[in-house]
């Protein structure tokens, strides 16, 4: 059976007291034998769920025709059995029940529906007859599963008056002296928190049922719910759906997107109850997950401040019970062990505060939080600085909306002033929501940093030393909590929901690395930033290539994560972050209702709407896509209720072509699965003309392919670990995961090296113990570094960038007595008493370094001798017992800055660095006299230059202006596999299935990283401003938004993989052209998406081809094409792989012969002959571009990975 799309109304069910137990009441008043008016158990009367209508000749049809999936259906038992013959009554007397109806004891209801607790729900203070009319009241309700799924409920009471226009023995009783009345309670149930929506729909059924006889009762509510039962919900994004039921319009709101709640209850009203101090206390309760009850004399405000203040945590999700409304008889829910958030009618809370220990108790009334035990909490309070953000922005919010609109006349029309408030409503919820989802940013900023996402593991402790001290103990008992669990699987997936967006906005527009003046000011432990990554994206930046290479300024850091900057949040107006604008919304108003219980009355009333949908999908421009998906995603879900699968499956088809985000994946499968069912001689011929239709089919199936094919992994994608010390010897392969979940460095080639260096002198296993150490030595290091705070006089010296990592203890030198200092740059003496600075050397301006001894009574005392370039003098520090590891770390850090210095690379010094770092966390941990051979191990790149010539070509130097390391994050490097440069902005980089990095092309800083399918990308093309096509080896031209950063976009006519991508404007029209590897070429029209079946070729005199095991260039006149005119073979060359023309030269990437380096080959375009060869990579050159002819860019395989920027002359 095909999953049926969920509607608005899941069910509608009538709850009060069945009419013989009333008339027998009624009989009674008549009599003056009740004293009062009894309190009533109330019983499910009436239960009204979808689908109301049905093709009787067709019953075998697998889809009914109503929005939801409720289809199988269950007997619901009345409490009173039909053997009981009598029933004791409030005053004793006894009545008889055999005339009973039969009937009415046997209630079908849909089959996930719990039936047997809504009663008490629906009438919490229980059921009580009344003399007099009274007010109608409304609530709402929340239940929730077994598995955590929610399901929402509206409830209205309503009194009618006892027995009215009924007949008992021939008579009709008379209801203007009864003065009796009765509440019934109509409660709609939905999937969806439609709380304003759905109280609007009982409004306007009341209105119906006011003037309705007894007897027309059960068949108005059974209308009013098959009405409800044809309303689609809308899709995500900027499409209302609004429907007329009569006196009122009503309107559903959308979600934002496929992972946001639906929001349609008023956001500001926790802002009304409580102070911002009193809201944040709650707030805090939450996310430490207590055990909190709400309390109110008002059942409808206990739901709507519970949901509020859950929405205020999004994306954070309660994880633990939750029961917003408990009936008097279900307190002993309180007693349970476990956290949850309950709430209470006001006249329990002296009876709960003293029964039960440690609870939160919420005030709502009142706004007033307290515990059990006391009128305080001692609970820890959110941080500091996040909260002072949250109340200065909180200040500004206007909550009144009569105060707001004053100016504004008195409207005379009912649906247009509630249109009105409606507009005002959005637009304080939007407010609302951009200063919670700021608050949630501000005190989880910088978790990221701390998530190993190839082992799943997530750095608590690490974590926690970047929080204030102050905010520890808030931190410690969040970390605990499931909803932090759940976040942290979300962050682990690359979730992008609004705290990613919003994360990353702050991150792109802050500064990448902490100046030196602020951190010496306050000291490390208090520096905050609003990316705050010590290690992120290093060395990927150099604004201007033209500079020379020795006034370069890089920007690099030890490769260690952010664990001692204290992370902060930018607090008042000033603050990075973004906030999503208000958006404009668009509403489809659905047909008028159609009788709802006749068949072909309801199928009329899918093909209007069909119909009216196609309209608004033509009236649409092309360029509105978003809209657009909105439109054919709810065709599709009117064609699915009424059995047009195959026109649903071409409406969900086109949300390829306009937006995938919101492609409704289990809908789709089980659609293509109904099909299954159905002779295939009446689908195949109409699936034939709709070729795509075939396509979408084939996918649906491959995916369901794959999807079994993973299952035996699933639960990886839920699996968080916290990082721990081991407790057993590691071999290599352990000790690798090990490190690189720890977050010291990531590189295998370096952790092989370490791994080396702890195990010198015995077997090849590192122990629990010497890892400890390890550690350990690592950590105090880097704090002590991060404590180091310079003074203004020293800080005039060095660059804004320059972070200190290193410093000695306090030795005579040759220049005075201090302490030496480690950059990234230089050394410097940092001179005891007044603090001063002494210039020691820049890294590329040393000439020599090494081990002395200097002459000390009768002793020699080690010293380490420095001759730097362009002075006579000798450096000379007396290090003593340091001596050796310093001459290897400043070795190390020499030979790094030639190398990146030589390869313009400035991941070189990154790397030496974390080598130079890294030896001395060894020297500290062994503590033998093999340590300083140990920590040789790691002299890497100093090993390198006393090896190999380190020389790079002339003309290789003086062409290459810069070098990106796009898997500087990674544990090995990825193989680039194809660049992009967009003028102007970006460059775009892929690697491996699927992943594109974007680099900022004014610093080459990284940007954004996103994923794209899964499978490899050939190809990438900027057909305008705002779109880059992409093409993969999985047959899909993915399209990304460079506005909006998102691929949301597919292109899925291809068979085959795709090859190559082109733009060319023909006339007026831009149009795009792609081939696949089975030979086919396609022509788009970029505008539409659509393929235009006129392919215009744009004709040049020669044609180049180079080939992959092939190291010649051939050149062929386009006139004729039967062999090349030219060939031109390139030196040392066996294999070519990407091609350019850049001005009148081509470039040509490829691989060398005589070893597995990539070269570069330069030729003429006019005189065929080689200009240069370039060698700049040392694996082949995947990929190749163009940055407005200026620059070429080149990617290299995987034994390299980087990407190298060259000077055009």
């Amino acid at each position: 059976m095909a999953e049926l799309p969920s509607g608005l109304l899941e069910a509608c069910v009538v709850v009060g007291v069945p009419s013989d137990k009333l008339r027998d009441l009624y009989q009674l008043q008549q009599q003056s034998k009740l004293n009062e008016l009894p309190l009533l158990e109330a019983e499910v009367l009436q239960v009204h769920a979808p689908p109301f209508v049905s093709k009787e000749t067709n019953s075998s049809q697998s889809i009914g025709p109503a929005f939801s999936r409720v289809q199988r259906r269950r007997s619901f038992i009345k409490k009173k059995r039909r053997d009981r013959a009598a029933e004791v009554l409030p005053n004793g007397e006894t009545t008889n029940r055999t005339e009973a109806s039969s009937a009415t004891e046997d209630i079908s209801v849909p089959k996930d529906l719990d039936l047997i607790a809504l009663p008490q729900l629906c009438f919490p203070d229980g059921l009580q007859l009344a003399n007099e009319q009274r007010e109608d009241s409304y609530h709402f309700l929340v239940f929730t599963d077994l598995f955590g799924n929610r399901t929402h409920g509206v409830v209205v009471q309503y009194y009618r008056s006892c027995l009215e226009g009924a007949v008992q023995n021939g008579h009709r009783w008379n209801s203007s002296k009864s003065r009796l009345y009765t509440p019934f309670a109509m409660c709609v149930i939905s999937k969806f928190p439609y709380y304003n929506a759905l109280k609007d729909c009982l409004s306007c059924l009341l209105v119906q049922l006011r003037p309705a006889r007894q007897a027309d009762f059960e068949e108005t509510i059974k209308e009013f719910s098959a009405k409800l039962s044809l309303v689609p919900l809308p899709p995500p994004g900027q499409l209302h759906v609004s429907f007329n039921l009569r006196p009122l319009n009503v309107v559903l709101p959308s979600r934002e997107d496929q992972d946001s709640p639906v929001i349609d209850i008023d956001l500001h009203l926790p802002f009304l109850c409580f102070t911002h101090t009193t809201l944040l206390q709650v707030l805090s309760c939450l996310l430490q997950e207590q055990r909190l009850v709400f309390f109110s004399a008002d059942w409808a405000r206990l739901t709507l401040v519970a949901e509020s203040l859950l929405l205020y945590l999004q994306p954070l999700s309660w994880q633990q019970p939750y029961v917003p409304v408990l009936a008097r008889g279900m307190l002993d829910f309180l007693m349970a062990p476990t956290a949850f958030l309950m709430g209470c009618h006001i006249s329990h809370f002296d009876e709960v505060a003293a029964e039960t220990e440690e609870l939160i108790l919420v005030n709502v009334d009142d706004g007033i939080i307290q515990s059990s035990c006391s009128e305080t909490i001692d609970l820890p309070a959110i941080p500091l600085a996040a909260a002072e953000s949250f109340m200065s922005r909180a200040e500004c919010l206007q909550l009144h909306y009569d105060l707001e609109l004053c100016h504004l006349g008195a409207g005379t029309d009912a649906n247009a002033l509630r249109c009105q408030r409606r507009e005002w409503q959005t637009r304080r919820n939007t407010e609302i929501q951009n200063i919670a989802l700021e608050l949630v940013v501000n005190i989880f900023r910088g978790v990221q940093d701390f998530l190993n996402h190839e082992h799943r593991v997530f750095n608590s402790e690490e974590f926690l030393r970047t929080r204030e001290p102050a905010d520890q103990s808030f931190y410690k008992k969040v970390l605990e909590t499931h909803i932090f669990h759940s976040f942290l699987r979300d962050r682990l997936n690359r979730k992008r929901d609004t705290f990613s967006r919003m994360e990353n906005r702050a991150m792109t527009e802050s500064p990448r690395r902490p100046l030196m003046s602020d951190l010496s000011r306050t000291g490390y432990s208090s520096y905050s930033s609003p990316n705050d990554r010590l290690s992120k994206r290093l060395g990927a930046s150099l604004p201007n290539l033209d500079q020379p290479a020795n006034d370069t300024v890089t920007t690099i850091s030890s490769n260690r994560p952010a664990s001692l900057r204290k992370i902060t949040p930018d607090v008042g107006h000033g603050s990075q972050l973004r906030v999503k604008p208000f958006l404009i919304y668009f509403v489809f108003r659905l047909p008028e209702f159609p009788p709802p219980l006749a068949y072909h009355y309801v199928q009329n009333y899918y093909s209007d709407m069909v119909s009216s949908l196609g309209k608004a999908i033509n009236a649409t421009p092309t360029d509105e896509s978003a809209l657009l998906a909105r439109y054919h995603y709810l065709r599709g879900l009117v064609n699915t209720v009424s059995n047009r699968r195959l026109d649903a499956l071409e409406d969900f088809q086109s949300l390829y072509k306009t937006d995938s985000d919101i492609f409704p994946s289990q809908m789709v499968k089980s659609l293509v699965d109904s099909l299954a069912g159905i002779i295939m001689d009446r689908i195949s011929p109409q699936a034939d003309k709709r070729p795509e239709l075939k396509r979408l089919i084939s996918q649906v199936k491959r995916d369901q392919e794959r999807e079994r094919a993973r299952n035996g992994n699933w639960h990886e994608e839920d699996a968080v670990k916290r990082f721990k010390l081991p407790k057993k010897y590691m071999q290599l392969g352990e000790f690798v995961k090990c490190i690189q979940e720890s977050g010291i460095v990531k590189d295998q080639g370096t952790i092989h090296r370490l791994f080396d260096a702890l195990t010198v002198g015995h077997q090849k296993q590192v122990g629990p113990e010497l890892f400890r150490v390890f550690y350990t030595i690592w950590k105090e290091t880097e704090a002590e570094a991060q404590e180091v705070c310079l003074p203004a006089s020293v800080l005039e010296h060095i660059e804004p960038s320059e972070c200190v990592f290193k410093l000695s203890s306090s030795v005579k030198t040759s220049r005075g007595v201090g302490k030496i200092a480690m950059t990234q740059r230089r050394l410097f003496l940092l001179t005891d008493g007044r603090p001063g600075y002494v210039e020691v050397a820049q890294y590329r301006d040393l000439q020599e370094v090494k081990v002395s001894s200097a002459p000390f009574l009768l002793l020699r005392i080690p010293s380490l001798k420095l001759r730097v370039q362009g002075r006579k003098e000798t450096f000379e520090a007396n290090l003593k017992t340091e001596t050796e590891l310093w001459n290897l770390m400043v070795k190390e850090m020499w030979a790094g800055r030639n190398m990146a210095d030589q390869h313009k690379d400035p991941q070189y010094m990154q790397q030496a660095l974390t080598n130079a770092l890294l030896m001395d966390a060894v020297v500290g941990s062994l503590q033998s006299n093999k340590a300083i051979y140990a920590a040789s191990k790691l002299a890497h790149f100093d090993r390198i230059k006393m090896e190999v010539p380190m020389m790079v070509p002339k003309t290789t130097a003086e062409t290459l202006k810069h070098k990106i390391n796009p898997s500087v994050e990674l544990a090995a490097p990825q193989a680039v596999d194809v660049l992009l440069y967009t003028p102007g902005t970006n460059l775009w980089v892929s690697v491996s299935m699927g992943k594109v990095m974007v680099f900022d092309a004014s610093s080459w800083s990284l940007t954004h990283t996103c994923h794209v399918g899964n499978a490899r990308l050939n190809c990438m093309l900027g057909v305008d401003k705002d779109q880059i096509w992409m093409g993969s080896e999985d047959s899909v031209i993915y399209i990304i938004s460079m506005v909006a950063m998102v691929c949301n976009r597919q292109l899925t006519e291809h068979r085959a993989e795709v090859t190559g991508l082109a733009v060319q404007m023909f006339f007026s029209q831009k149009v795009a052209y792609s081939c696949s590897a089975e030979g086919s070429v396609m022509v788009w029209d970029v505008a539409t998406l659509q393929v235009s079946f006129k392919p215009t070729l744009c004709y040049k005199e020669e044609l180049w081809s180079v080939c992959m095991d092939s190291g010649e260039v051939c050149i062929w006149h386009i006139k004729d094409t039967t062999k090349p005119y030219h060939r031109v073979a390139l030196q040392d060359c066996s294999g070519c792989y990407c091609v350019i023309k850049v001005k009148n030269q081509v470039w040509i990437g490829g691989v060398g012969r005589s070893s597995t380096k990539g070269k570069i080959y330069i030729l003429d375009t006019e005189r065929h002959q080689i200009l240069k060869e370039l060698h700049g990579h040392n694996d082949k050159v995947t990929a190749i571009c163009s940055a407005e002819d200026r620059y070429v860019l080149s990617g290299a395989g995987k034994h390299d990975g980087k990407v190298a920027i060259w000077k055009v002359e």
